[in-house]
């Protein structure tokens, strides 16, 4: 094991709900910061379930979990990106940047100047940033030892619908997907509700959270704004 040790934090929350942009961001204002992403690690689409006559990419059987628990482990170990993946995620637009460039400057500046020279995060601290829809799910167990931060992200379904229509498609190990018609409504929300039911009251995941539960899992939120939160406010 080398010098260098590693703080994972995972953010996770519906398809759309700002995940990989909030990561970004997050890339460009902290030092000695990488992104691990979830979707590096979806099976080969032969191997995807069928859902309503779909391919299912967005349950836990679409991912190969002792990969990402593997690599988790190397980041724990190693305090870098597993030499042997390949991202694929970076390829992917998450369109246009919410946040403005001055706002980006500005809280890089305002972390620059708490860290100080002399903090971790400028000698042998990185800071690995695991971004996924399907992180905190029961599912989810094998890589549950290796979160040091859990933060969720939630948003409305018609947030979440609007959003992910409005991308062209992603980069995948075959070449490329794109949603066909109806595939949020049958697929991606349906998911969504199935895999995180258990965090608020009712099931409603535009209700209310259980906090008890949350603080228990050692999970993050913001409970005090909107089901659509302000991405430049959280960052």
């Amino acid at each position: 094991m080398t010098g260098e040790r590693a703080l994972i934090v995972a953010i996770s929350g519906c398809s759309s709900s700002g995940k990989t942009t909030l990561a970004r961001l997050l890339r460009d204002i902290f030092p000695n910061t990488f992104i691990l992403h979830e979707d590096d690690f979806y099976r080969p689409e032969a191997e995807l379930p069928m859902r309503d006559g779909l391919l299912d990419w967005d349950c836990p059987e679409a991912i190969d979990i002792p990969g990402m628990a593997d690599s988790l482990a190397y980041i724990r170990q190693h305090a870098s990106f597993p030499p042997t993946l390949e991202s694929k995620e970076d390829q992917n637009s998450v369109g246009k940047c919410p946040v403005t460039e001055s706002t980006i400057a500005a809280q890089k500046a305002k972390v620059e100047a708490s860290l100080g020279p002399k903090h971790p995060l400028h000698k042998n601290l990185r800071l690995c940033l695991l971004d996924g829809f399907l992180l905190f799910s029961p599912s989810m167990a094998a890589i549950q030892p290796n979160l040091d931060i859990k933060l969720f992200l939630r948003t409305t379904y018609a947030k979440a619908k609007a959003r992910r229509e409005a991308r062209d498609g992603y980069v995948t190990l075959e070449g490329f997907w794109a949603d066909p018609p109806g595939y949020v409504d049958k697929i991606v929300w349906p998911n969504y509700v199935e895999q995180h039911a258990w965090m608020f009251v009712g099931g409603d995941v535009e209700g209310v959270f259980k906090m008890d539960v949350l603080e228990k899992e050692g999970i993050k939120v913001q409970d005090k704004v909107g089901v659509d939160g302000d991405i430049e406010k959280d960052v």
